[in-house]
């Protein structure tokens, strides 16, 4: 799985918690929300795992700074169980890769 498709998940779990969670802001994720992903792409180009790497939550080097981790983990605890119902494919693959992940 590439890059790009982790960073079609990771946005898609953004947009699923900010319109729960800042729906004054319409249907463009807020500002908070935008730095956020922002982040988390940037993150993602620079994972040095590349190709080969695993779910976050299994992952062995901590990329994130602490107030970042902590704002992604509360949009992948919220919007993780909602993606099968938002996003089944991307929910199904990213399952999928947790599992294998951890066979290996």
């Amino acid at each position: 799985m590439g890059i790009s498709l982790e960073q079609k998940t990771v946005s898609a779990m953004i947009r699923v918690y900010c319109r729960a969670r800042h729906p004054a802001t319409g249907r463009s994720p807020c500002p908070d929300c935008v730095a956020l992903e922002k982040y988390a792409h940037q993150r993602l180009l620079q994972c040095p795992f590349r190709e080969a790497k695993p779910v976050c939550s299994d992952c062995t080097v901590h990329c994130y700074s602490k107030t970042m981790r902590e704002k992604i983990r509360a949009v992948m605890r919220f919007a993780g169980p909602r993606m099968i119902l938002r996003h089944p494919m991307l929910a199904f693959v990213h399952l999928f890769r947790k599992i294998i992940s951890r066979v290996r």
